[in-house]
């Protein structure tokens, strides 16, 4: 072959049936040609619901997984990257299901990460950040080691759901299989998982390199290497749908007890009688072969199609099932998980449900069987010679909003931060802290009744002023003072009459790690309105302010007339997560701002890392509180007190146990009642890290092997024992002297937090958090109850939070948004939110949920605020 030639003998093919027994390869034409790929397994399926049959194609090790998009004519397009924010490493089988019966199909992908904490450090490699950052700069998608749930958004878009869904870590898992398998409706989920050896055992692969080495790597046989290797069985996995996209394990209810190495795994009514059996293949054991004992305890229905004579089994048909308000949804598929194939039949549970108000089956060529009114129970054979209507995949939808980037609308603005390494004193840094920007302020800044709006940059970029015209397009005005102030990295701003004269002034927040503590680069800034949009600057205007910034918010604190300022603190550099100064500021009603924290909010200074902030009037009296969130900090009030904040206890206003990674808080009126509640955004449970009241999240720092660094140690409970979350590599970088006290994976994964730092761990900073949902805060009498806000909420953190009447019917709506794509690697960056919208009604802020392709509102981005 020619250098830069492709082997056509080793890459995928796509192989077309000529009606006659022939197959043709047309990989080439259709779009399949060059996919090189370790893969594993394929489905096909209809993703995004137009008709036409897509394939996913799950690869081994780092090539991206593919999803070839049918264009319906021959031909394909691979498109994971433009469908999916990130797709597992060692990606095995794959299944499509709808799991929550909104009538479209979810992707899940298995991987190989284990559940067990011990096996989890003393198997599982550690990703390194220079290879990681290698992968995406040649090209490849953000790639994680633990199982893959693709939640369908309906507009095409998928993102990762499995850790919210409580599915993501099943071991060295092949097949997985979703389908209703307790007939109550929902698709419940099988996983197989098993490895003959266990040729990722770190001490194993030492003890391996150690042997080769003594032998010159001149071994007598193979079977010899092998037997170092350790063997370890494992149960498969079965999981019962919870019906709230959760899912739970179900091991010793159902009698998945055998261990083994497990293969593949197919589904099939094996006794007639209407449940779904279950048969396993293994290596060195029999097959196995699960009887469903259901026993008539739920309702079924099932569902064979006799095909054309070139498709017998009607292979892509789509059966939907109507009855009341309930839908339910199955694309007829035989190869599915690992190497196998389950029977030709769609199988629907159906609870207490006895009769089916509509079938729809929707055949591969467009034509349409429907059957009404169906007793469950029984299998019906849906005969395509009777498919006498025409499918209709188009949908139509009146969108609330519309996205207008255009350049001839808005110029072309484009936000890159600088490159940096927050990692190179504190390497077990959660998430990178030098990357929490833009932020953006809106305002009519030149009196002439039309909004502008501020965007803020990072360190030695400008900050950019957009004027909106008369054609309601925006044009940049170029301001001096955010020229000659670009070394500053911009946080949070906020337009508001700092001087009393009637126009919009602007306070930007000083804010990033990049720089030492301490230092001038932080102080924050206050730009005079000139009237007409012209802005300058006058540091007497501000105290002297020396602290890494995050958010800004101003009231009438003392009654005075004007407008004060809280400013909070975000973070000190290198120092996570001690609590840096933030400021309560006094007005003198001509915009001159002093410094009165240590007179009228002692407790205020050193907080916690606040994220986020409002005014608020909770007690009834003329003056506002002020409400505080922020990262590892609880829900936080201070009340007023004649014009000086004390901070409540938590209990006063049921608020305790709230300590979380808040990220921004709102006002709202959820419950339509008249008085101020509250939507609080947070890190969501869709991640790898999660906690309790029972089972807190914790964070330790200090100089542990007092090098003259602050060292962190994140811990969680593994039963009734802390332990740290990163493993022994990457603890031991951080402190050098773990590897010395723990010379291998096994006696690092057997010790407990107390054992691997000792009574040293007690003398530091410990902070905890007890809840990572969103919430919803309903004030009844002046106290809150916490509520968790709906699911869609915790795919991913919440960064942006707007209530307003968008759709003009008179009630207010809500808009969320969010995700956090600078996590460091081993930790799966939040990227599943697309945005969520809820439609308000009468009594309820989240009336109902309208998906990207209803609402228009789709933002699949690393996003950190929206204003309106």
């Amino acid at each position: 072959m020619e250098k830069g030639e492709f082997d056509p003998n080793t890459t995928n093919k796509l192989l077309r049936n000529e009606g006659n027994g022939q197959f043709k390869d047309v990989s080439k034409e259709a779009g399949f040609y060059p996919s090189y790929g370790y893969g594993l397994s394929a489905v096909a399926g209809d993703l995004n619901k137009d008709g036409t049959q897509d394939l996913y194609v799950a690869n081994d090790f780092i090539e991206n997984d593919y999803i070839f998009v049918n264009y319906g004519d021959g031909t394909f397009k691979e498109s994971v990257k433009a469908l999916t924010n990130h797709v597992p490493y060692y990606s095995m089988g794959v299944d499509f299901g709808d799991i929550n019966n909104d009538g479209e199909e979810e992707i899940l992908v298995v991987e190989m990460r284990p559940e067990d904490y011990r096996r989890s450090k003393t198997t599982m490699p550690a990703m390194q950040p220079e290879y990681f950052q290698k992968l995406k700069d040649m090209g490849f998608q953000d790639q994680y080691m633990h199982n893959v749930l693709q939640y369908n958004h309906g507009n095409g878009f998928f993102t990762d759901i499995s850790q919210l869904a409580g599915v993501d870590k099943t071991d060295w898992s092949w097949a997985a299989l979703m389908s209703d398998l307790d007939n109550d409706g929902f698709k419940d989920i099988i996983v197989t998982n098993g490895y003959r050896r266990d040729v990722y055992d770190r001490d194993t692969n030492e003890k391996m390199r150690q042997f080769l080495k003594a032998k010159n790597n001149i071994v007598d046989s193979v079977e010899q290497v092998l037997g170092i290797l350790p063997s370890v069985k494992l149960v498969n996995y079965v999981y019962k749908n919870q019906q709230n996209l959760e899912f739970k394990k179900m091991m010793k209810e159902w009698g998945f007890n055998e261990t083994s190495f497990s293969n593949g795994a197919a589904l099939g009514d094996l006794g007639n009688d209407g449940d779904l059996d279950v048969v396993v293949n293994n290596i060195d054991d029999p097959a196995f072969i699960y009887k469903n004992k259901l026993d008539g305890a739920q309702n079924y229905l099932r569902i064979a199609c006799k095909g054309q004579p070139s498709n017998q089994f009607g292979i892509g048909a789509k059966v939907s099932l109507f009855y009341g308000d309930k839908t339910q949804y199955v694309q007829l598929k035989t190869s599915r998980g690992y190497l196998s194939s389950c029977e030709p039949v769609a199988h629907f549970g159906l609870g207490n449900i006895e009769k089916i108000d509509r079938i729809e089956i929707d055949w591969p060529d467009f034509k349409k069987l429907v059957l009404t009114n169906v007793s469950t129970n029984q299998m019906i054979i849906a005969d395509y010679t009777k498919a006498n209507q025409q499918s209709n995949f188009q949908r139509s939808y009146k969108p609330i909003f519309a996205e207008h980037t255009e350049p001839s609308i808005l110029p072309l603005y484009y936000h890159q931060e600088n490159t940096f390494n927050d990692y190179k004193f504190q390497i077990l840094l959660p998430h990178q802290l030098s990357r929490l920007g833009p932020f953006i302020a809106v305002a009519d800044v030149n009196n002439d009744g039309k909004e502008d709006f501020y965007v803020g940059a990072p360190h030695f970029k400008a900050a950019q002023l957009y004027l909106q015209t008369d054609s309601s397009t925006f044009r940049a005005k170029k301001i001096p003072v955010f020229e000659k102030d670009k070394d500053y990295e911009d946080m949070q701003s906020l337009f508001f009459d700092a001087d009393g004269d009637g126009d919009k002034d602007l306070y930007v927040i000083s804010g990033g790690t990049e720089m030492d503590e301490e230092l001038p680069i932080y102080q924050d800034r206050l730009y005079i309105n000139d009237g007409v949009g012209n802005f300058s600057k006058n540091l007497a205007n501000l105290p002297k302010i020396r602290s890494s910034g995050s958010c800004v918010v101003v009231a009438d604190m003392d009654g005075d007339g004007d407008l004060d300022i809280f400013r909070g603190g975000r973070t000190i550099p290198d120092k996570y997560p001690y609590a840096p100064k933030s400021y309560l500021m006094e007005n003198d009603g001509k915009g001159n701002f002093t410094d009165v924290t240590d007179e009228k909010a002692t407790q205020l200074r050193t907080v916690g890392m606040v994220t986020s902030a409002v005014w608020t009037q909770i007690s009834g009296d003329a003056l506002p509180e002020l409400i505080l969130v922020g990262e590892w900090m609880p829900i936080t009030i201070f009340d007023n007190l004649s014009g000086k904040l004390e901070k409540a206890a938590s209990e006063k206003y049921n608020l305790q146990n709230t300590e979380g990674w808040w990220n921004r808080i709102v006002q709202a009126d959820i419950d339509h009642d008249g008085d101020e509640d509250f939507i609080v955004g947070n890190l969501g449970t869709n991640y790898k890290f999660h906690a309790s009241t029972e089972k807190p999240f914790m964070v330790y720092c200090d100089d542990y092997d007092q090098n003259g660094t602050f060292d962190i140690v994140l811990a969680k409970y593994n039963g009734k024992n802390l332990v740290p979350v990163r493993g022994r590599q990457c603890s031991s970088e951080q402190v050098p002297s773990i590897a010395q006290k723990f010379p291998n994976y096994n006696s690092f994964a057997d010790a407990s937090l107390k054992d691997i730092y000792g009574e040293g761990l007690e003398t530091g900073l410990s902070l905890k958090a007890h809840l990572f949902e969103s919430v919803m805060l309903l004030n009844d009498a002046g106290k809150f109850q916490v509520k968790k806000l709906p699911e869609a909420c915790q795919f991913s953190t919440v960064q942006a939070i707007l209530v307003e009447d968008f759709d003009a019917d008179g009630i207010k709506d809500v808009a969320i948004a969010g995700n956090l794509f600078n996590a460091e690697i081993e930790t799966t960056r939040a990227d599943a939110s697309v945005g969520v919208f809820y439609k308000g009604m009468k009594g309820n802020l989240f009336g109902k949920q309208l998906k990207a392709n209803e609402s228009g509102f789709f933002v699949p981005y690393d996003e950190r605020y929206q204003i309106h």
